[in-house]
């Protein structure tokens, strides 16, 4: 027995440092440590290792798949955090998890069938919904004795999403104003990239201006949180009350393409036209260094509908004064995308005027659309087959 206790620790050890496909025989789990090379990460992560920003997670492909337990750290947000999961590429769920080992589970119809078939590999997609309480410290991916961890293969398409509560939505009920059930996995972002089969990134904060200024709780704006690992939830948080760069050469695959809302906040910061223009030129001049090649699409405000039918709007016209600057100076890559009128009353939450569910789902809708007019059309199939490879 002490040689079987000592082979297998001399395997899990070696998760961390080899390529090679992790499995256990036998009746031992399958045990995969956090710095295994075939997890594939999104969003961003500390080195705990730990999410920020809603919508980071990671994606695994798995053959043989019957069980899946997370081991999740002390930095995991206290008492749960709320995960979405997808199985085989069906909608997300949600599943609350806290620190220790947690039960995924696995319902969908499609992985119950998978099962049946060994030869037949399952991906499964994990992301924290929130973009607040969204701290998961993942430790270990715990699967069944038999399984096998493969390789998956990043969708060739990748979205970037920059915004505020517009984007990205924490979890709670629909009469808690901008709260969607399940967080960011409903916000139009999120569905955007589902739309297309694409690999997506939301960085987006409620309540915080462009414009690095305090605004509803949060000490920095989107124009400097977004190079930081850390969201600016990152200030209330006691064992991590501090920033950290973020290094963009860790978001594989790199965007493809960048899509930007905001300004909400700076308009009731007061924040001038003028001002919130210069302000979002640099911050592009920023974004340019960066992405050097990718198309941007800035949003115009489709504004805060009323239940008289009236919409009132934020820096109208400063938009295109935004993108014809960028396209004067040369850059051509840069694009407006007109959202008047595609936000009505019937799309928002009555006490805040933020979309609601089914308002997404019509911003998502509209949006692909409006790509697909552009040039962009959705992916045939993702990119990591349900299938032997």
């Amino acid at each position: 027995m002490r040689v079987l206790a000592v082979a297998l620790a001399a395997a899990l050890f070696m998760f961390g440092t080899t390529t090679a496909a992790p499995t256990v025989t036998g009746n031992a789990d399958v045990v995969i440590k956090n710095t295994h090379p075939l997890i594939h990460h999104n969003g961003r992560w500390d080195k705990s290792p730990g999410t920020w920003w809603a919508g980071s997670g990671f994606k695994i492909r798995v053959q043989d798949l019957k069980e899946l337990k997370l081991k999740l750290g002390e930095h995991t947000t206290a008492p749960l955090v709320s995960l979405g999961v997808s199985v085989n590429y069906e909608p997300f769920f949600q599943v609350n998890a806290s620190e220790g080992t947690n039960v995924i589970p696995l319902s969908n119809k499609s992985v119950m069938e998978n099962t049946m078939l060994p030869s037949k590999p399952s991906v499964v997609r994990i992301n924290v919904e929130g973009w607040q309480n969204n701290r998961m410290n993942l430790e270990e991916i715990i699967l069944n004795p038999g399984a096998k961890l493969l390789k998956y293969t990043p969708s060739k398409l990748a979205f970037q999403f920059i915004g505020d509560s517009l984007s990205a939505v924490s979890v709670g009920s629909g009469s808690q104003g901008q709260f969607l059930p399940e967080g960011v996995d409903q916000a139009w972002t999120f569905l955007t990239g589902e739309n297309f089969k694409a690999e997506h990134n939301v960085n987006a904060q409620p309540g915080a201006a462009l414009k690095d200024i305090v605004s509803y709780g949060n000490q920095h704006g989107v124009s400097y949180q977004y190079f930081k690992t850390e969201d600016t939830g990152y200030y209330y948080t006691p064992d991590h009350n501090y920033t950290t760069p973020w290094n963009f050469a860790r978001d594989q695959p790199e965007p493809t393409h960048i899509v930007i809302h905001i300004g909400a906040n700076d308009a009731s910061q007061n924040v001038t036209a003028d001002d919130f223009v210069e302000t979002y030129l640099s911050f592009l001049q920023r974004l340019r260094k960066l992405y050097l090649f990718q198309p941007i699409f800035i949003f115009t405000p489709w504004g805060w509908p009323a239940a008289d039918g009236t919409v009132s709007y934020y820096y109208e016209g400063q938009y295109q004064r935004i993108v014809n600057t960028r396209v004067q100076s040369g850059d051509i890559r840069t694009y407006l995308v007109d959202t008047t009128g595609w936000v009505t009353w019937d799309d928002v939450f009555p006490d805040n005027t933020h979309p609601n569910v089914a308002g997404h789902a019509k911003i998502a809708n509209l949006f692909s659309k409006w790509l697909e007019a552009w040039g962009l059309l959705p992916l045939d199939s993702w990119s990591t087959p349900l299938s032997p490879s």
